[in-house]
C-alpha cells in the first residue's frame, strides 16, 4: 500500500503499509527492520526534533544481537561503555561484588546516542522521521480483535504547516511511550501500581575515584544509592527517595544531590560538571491488551517498570523486533494474518518475568527496617558465596533465558526424550527459546546482510543419516524455507541434545519447534500454520 487516493469530499487520503507512532528506540528499531524487509513505513513524532535527554543506558546482549544484525552493532560497541561488575555496599561496608563473564556483559550507551546510530540507519534505508506531527485519532479499527476483519486502518495527524491529513495504513504501532495516544485512543487500560518512592537522578562529571566500568550501590536505611557509569566522563548518580505521592514531590539540585552522595555514598567524590537532572516517579504497569485490530503496542506504551536492571529498551527492541518480522511476512503474503496472534501472549510472558525481576530488585532498594535489611543482607552475602549469580542471573539479564511457552504439542519432541526432560532445567535450551547465538551466527541463520527468514536447523546425529533429506523434503512445499545442517561437535555444547533431530527457528531467532526423526509431521504442521505452502519449488539446503 503506498501513494495516496481521494476521500470523501475531495480529501486526500495517504497510504502506507505501516504508521509507526514514536520515534525513540522502538519506533525507530521497528522502522528500520520493516524497510529492511521491503516494507512501506511512515514514522511520526509528536516532537519538533530529536530527544535531547539520555533517559535510558543499558543495553544488554540480546538487544546487541538485534543491533548488530540490523548493521549498527560495530558503531554501538565502538561508542559504548562495557559494564564488567556489580559492587554493593550496606552501611558503608562492602557487602557482595559480582563479575559479569564477558559475553554477558552489557554496554551503557546514552539513548540520545542509540538513537542517533538508529537514525542513521533509517535514513541510510530510506526512511525519515516526521517531526512535529501529531495522532489525532483512529478510525475504522475493528475492536473485536481479529486481524483480517479489515483491511487497514485511517490515522488523522496534525502534519503542522501541511494541517490535518487522514493517511490509511495496513498496520499502525503505536511507540509512544507511557503516556501514549494509541493506547488511549483504543480505549485499552494500563494496569500496575507506583513505587511509594521517586528516583533523583543527575548526569555529571565528578572529581574522584570511581572505577569507569562497575555498578555501585550504596544501601543505607535511609536509601539507595546507585552509581552508574554513563560513559569514561561522565557518571549517573541516582537516589532512591521515599515519597507516597501526598504533598510536594521532591526537587533535584546539585546541592541536594551532593548530600546525598556524601551521606549515602563512597565518599571523596564531588560533582563537578552537571549535564542533566530530574525527579521521577516509578511505575510497573501493562497494558491489559497489546492490539486492537490491525493496532499494536510495543515498547513504554505497552509497559513499563523500574529502571532496575536497564531493561526497558531491550524489552521494547524486542516487541519491535517480533513485529517487523510478522507484519512483513503478513504484507508479503508470505504468511496468514494469524501469524500475528501470539504476539499479545509472547510479549506479556516477557514482560511479566522483567517486571518480577526489577520488583524484587527495586524492593531490595526499599528495605528501610533492620529485618528488612538483615534479609536483604544475608540474601546478597548467600548469592555471592554460592558463585550462581554468573550462571543463573546475569544470563537472564542479558536475554539469554528469553523463551515463550509453547503451546502447541507439535512444538514439542513426541515422547520423553532426554532433551524434553532436560529442558525443564534452568538455561537448558528448548521450544521456545532463542537459538543460541554463535551457531546462529556461523551457520548464516542470523545475519546483518540480510533480514532472517524461517530456518530449520538438522542435527543429523551421525555423517551418514538421512535426517537432512528427510526435512528437506517436508519442507519442498515452502522453498522461503532454508534447511542447514548443523556438526554434531557445534551443536551438542550449545543445544544439549546429542540426538539426531531438528529445531524450526523463526526469523527473529527463537525455536518455533524441535523435534526428532518420528516428529516429521510436527514440523509439517508447524510450517502449515505459519507459512502458506507455495508448491513446486526445493527447500533451500546448506550446510
Amino acid at each position: 500500500m503506498s501513494g495516496g487516493t481521494n476521500g470523501p469530499a475531495g480529501t486526500r487520503h495517504d497510504e502506507v503499509d505501516v504508521l509507526i507512532v514514536g520515534a525513540g528506540p522502538t519506533g525507530l528499531f521497528t522502522a528500520c527492520e520493516l524497510l529492511r524487509r521491503g516494507v512501506g513505513v511512515r514514522l511520526i513524532d509528536r516532537a519538533d526534533a530529536p530527544a535531547t535527554v539520555p533517559k535510558a543506558l543499558a543495553l544488554w546482549p540480546r538487544a546487541l544481537d538485534l543491533l548488530t544484525d540490523l548493521g549498527i552493532g560495530d558503531a554501538v560497541r565502538d561508542a559504548a561503555l562495557p559494564i564488567t561488575g556489580f559492587s554493593y555496599f550496606s552501611g558503608g561496608e562492602p557487602l557482595a561484588s559480582f563479575t559479569v563473564p564477558e559475553p554477558l556483559r552489557p554496554l551503557h550507551l546514552p539513548q540520545t546516542e542509540t538513537e542517533r546510530l538508529l537514525t542513521e540507519r533509517l535514513l541510510a534505508l530510506g526512511g525519515k522521521v516526521e517531526y512535529g506531527t501529531r495522532l489525532l485519532a483512529l478510525d475504522d479499527v475493528d475492536f473485536r480483535g481479529p486481524i483480517d476483519a479489515t483491511d487497514g486502518v485511517t490515522a488523522v495527524l496534525e502534519c503542522g504547516e501541511a494541517g490535518v491529513r487522514r493517511v490509511r495504513a495496513s498496520f499502525v504501532v503505536g511507540a509512544d511511550g507511557a503516556a501514549s495516544t494509541v493506547r488511549g485512543a483504543l480505549g485499552i487500560g494500563f494496569e500496575g501500581s507506583t513505587y511509594p518512592l521517586s528516583f533523583a537522578l543527575i548526569d555529571t562529571e565528578v572529581d574522584g575515584p570511581l572505577p569507569a566500568g562497575e555498578l555501585l550501590y550504596y544501601q543505607r536505611p535511609s536509601g539507595t544509592l546507585m552509581i552508574a557509569p554513563q560513559s569514561r566522563d561522565v557518571f549517573r548518580i541516582l537516589a532512591v527517595l521515599p515519597y507516597d505521592g501526598r504533598g510536594p514531590e521532591p526537587r533535584v539540585s546539585v546541592p541536594m544531590m551532593q548530600e546525598l552522595l556524601d551521606e549515602r555514598g563512597p565518599g571523596g567524590v564531588t560533582i563537578t560538571r552537571p549535564h542533566w537532572q530530574t525527579v521521577y516517579r516509578v511505575h510497573a504497569r501493562t497494558a491489559t491488551e497489546y492490539q486492537r485490530g490491525r493496532v499494536f503496542l510495543a515498547g513504554d506504551s505497552a509497559h513499563v517498570h523500574s529502571p532496575a536492571g536497564g531493561q526497558g529498551m531491550n524489552n521494547g527492541l524486542q516487541d519491535g523486533y517480533q513485529l517487523a518480522w510478522k507484519t512483513a511476512a503478513v504484507l508479503r503474503g508470505d504468511s496468514p494474518a494469524s501469524l500475528l496472534d501470539d504476539y499479545t501472549s509472547e510479549r506479556v510472558e516477557a514482560t511479566n518475568r522483567i517486571v518480577a525481576d526489577t520488583a524484587a530488585q527495586t524492593r531490595a532498594w526499599m528495605a528501610d527496617s533492620r529485618f528488612r535489611i538483615t534479609v536483604r543482607d544475608t540474601a546478597f552475602r548467600a548469592a555471592a558465596r554460592s558463585g550462581a549469580v554468573p550462571g543463573l542471573v546475569f544470563p537472564a539479564m542479558a536475554g539469554r533465558r528469553v523463551g515463550y511457552t509453547a503451546r502447541r504439542r507439535t512444538q514439542l519432541p513426541s515422547g520423553s526424550p532426554r532433551c524434553r526432560v532436560l529442558g525443564r532445567l534452568p538455561g537448558r535450551l528448548r521450544a521456545g527459546m532463542v537459538f543460541p547465538r554463535e551457531p546462529a551466527v556461523s551457520y548464516g541463520i542470523s545475519s546483518a546482510e540480510s533480514p532472517a527468514g524461517w530456518t530449520v536447523a538438522v542435527q543429523p546425529g551421525s555423517p551418514y543419516s538421512h535426517l537432512p533429506r528427510l526435512v528437506a523434503r517436508v519442507a519442498a512445499d515452502w522453498p522461503q524455507v532454508r534447511c542447514v545442517t548443523l556438526r554434531p561437535q557445534d551443536t551438542v555444547r550449545a543445544t544439549g541434545c546429542a540426538d539426531a533431530g531438528f529445531y524450526l527457528i523463526r526469523p527473529d531467532g527463537h525455536i518455533a519447534a524441535h523435534g526428532h526423526e518420528r516428529d516429521l509431521t510436527h514440523l509439517a504442521a508447524e510450517l502449515a500454520l505459519v507459512l502458506h505452502p507455495q508448491g513446486g519449488g526445493t527447500a533451500a539446503t546448506a550446510v
